[in-house]
């Protein structure tokens, strides 16, 4: 797998839904189409819920991978203006 230029990083830690989602949101509508967003979060809940809104949304969703006990990672490729 190949490493991705990350335009923005995103930390919710601590954050829960909604406002993890919200927030993920907000700053995917700060990039420009073909930028990638990466969220660090630790809210179980929102590691499946951003994921499935951003596909929703017609972004396409690079990783969500677990990095420890309590944090994930996420990465997003903007593909639509919002």
């Amino acid at each position: 797998m190949q490493d991705v230029n990350v335009d923005k990083k995103l930390n919710i830690k601590g954050v829960v839904c909604p406002y993890t989602l919200v927030k993920s949101k907000l700053a995917m509508e700060e990039l420009k189409v073909g930028q990638i967003l990466e969220i660090l979060l630790d809210y179980p809940e929102a590691a499946d819920s951003i994921p499935k809104a951003m596909l929703n949304y017609g972004h396409t969703v690079l990783k969500v991978e677990k990095i420890n006990l309590t944090d994930w990672i996420i990465q997003v490729r903007k593909e639509v203006e919002d």
